[in-house]
């Protein structure tokens, strides 16, 4: 079973879903460009004076109807000179409706969100990060997809900028470009299973308070599925970011990620229920439960093939592949190689530790809903 789980999260449900995704091939992305609403452009921060004032100066700078857009920046908290900034912004553009929404006490970008979203009164809300570049179009084609009532959320396209950096921004890369093609056909069928913080939007009588130890990118498409609405892609409308350029930014990146693992497996027993809930639930397992018991997977698979290498030389094979695969990931953190494979291997199981890192924190209380962003992503 524990086999299983890992093939069919990193080989058998990518492929089942290249090959569900040809036979609704006919299914496109439906877009209204003449659906304009107002709209709130969020931008969480929390000490972000370096990327603050090139963040103000590209949304400000979008293609969309000026007097159908606002700008709220919420600084959860910001003791550096990230308020001081935005206010010398919005002082020097009055023509502009741009808001700083001062959190005063430090909880999380989820709190701030929510604290920050009781004062938006446009119909629409658009939350993005602070060290992400908006396209010129994404607002008009994030609401171009709204396009039926029961479209609750739309998610954009993250592209990374600096993937050829360093073997671990490349990596990085790779991995989210195969998830993006999943999220596609996921949305193209029925709604995605989770978004991405760089670029997202939601109707703003749709917004949820949640537990500031969730993030909105892996709590509010199930939230919405589960509603009997739906969360899309339009990967027409991108945000440029930085991956973590060195493995230890990368690595804290993914322990935060993690930070309520546990949860996530099976967020809600409801999901299994196939015949309401159709492929979502489909893709929910694969996407995301499985993903999320790797951690748990690979001990076992591991513990259990060797209690069993006396029973066949099969089994010997197997172990002895198991081992060579964590061999290899310790010769890459140790010799700095550049093979791309060799690193993938290294990259895999640097992902897999998060994981155990992020139980743990759990189950020792250590979780927590803030963090110390990756400089490397600035």
């Amino acid at each position: 079973m524990s086999g299983f789980i890992i093939f069919w999260a990193m080989i058998g449900y990518p492929i089942s879903l290249k090959m569900i995704g040809k036979k609704y091939k006919d299914r496109r992305l439906k877009k209204d460009y003449s659906h304009q609403p107002t709209v709130t452009i969020m931008v969480v921060a929390h000490n972000e004076e370096k990327v603050i004032l090139e963040k103000l100066n590209n949304i400000v700078s979008l293609n969309y109807p000026q007097e159908k857009i606002e700008f709220l920046i919420a600084s959860d908290n910001s003791t550096d000179k990230t308020n001081e900034i935005v206010k010398s912004f919005i002082n020097d553009h009055r023509d502009l409706k741009i808001r700083l929404y001062e959190v005063k006490a430090r909880k999380g970008k989820t709190n701030a969100q929510n604290e920050a979203h009781k004062t938006v009164t446009t119909d629409y809300l658009i939350m993005t990060d602070a060290n992400s570049i908006m396209s010129k179009d994404s607002v008009i084609e994030l609401m171009a997809a709204f396009t039926s009532d029961d479209i609750a959320y739309v998610s954009g396209k993250l592209s990374i900028i600096n993937q050829q950096s360093s073997d671990t921004s490349k990596a990085e890369a790779s991995y989210w470009d195969s998830d993006l093609a999943s999220r596609e056909t996921e949305g193209r069928i029925q709604t995605i299973t989770a978004g991405n913080g760089a670029l997202y939007a939601i109707r703003t009588a749709d917004y949820y308070d949640f537990d500031p130890i969730q993030c909105h990118d892996s709590a509010m498409p199930p939230l919405y599925a589960l509603q009997g609405k739906r969360a899309i892609a339009n990967h027409d409308a991108v945000a440029y970011e930085k991956a973590g350029e060195n493995i230890e930014d990368e690595f804290g990146r993914k322990v935060r990620m993690n930070r309520i693992i546990l949860k996530h497996i099976l967020p809600d027993i409801r999901i299994l229920n196939l015949f309401k809930y159709k492929w979502f639930s489909y893709f929910y397992f694969g996407h995301r439960t499985c993903r999320y018991l790797l951690w748990i997977a690979h001990l076992l698979v591991f513990i259990t093939n060797l209690l069993l290498i006396p029973e066949s030389p099969l089994y010997t094979l197997v172990f002895v592949f198991q081992v060579l695969f964590y061999l290899i990931a310790l010769l890459v953190l140790f010799s700095k190689t550049n093979n791309k494979y060799l690193n993938l291997v290294y990259y895999y199981c640097v992902t897999i530790l998060a994981q155990w890192c992020g139980v743990f924190n759990i189950l020792t209380g250590k979780a927590k809903p803030f963090w110390e962003k990756a400089e490397s992503t600035r």
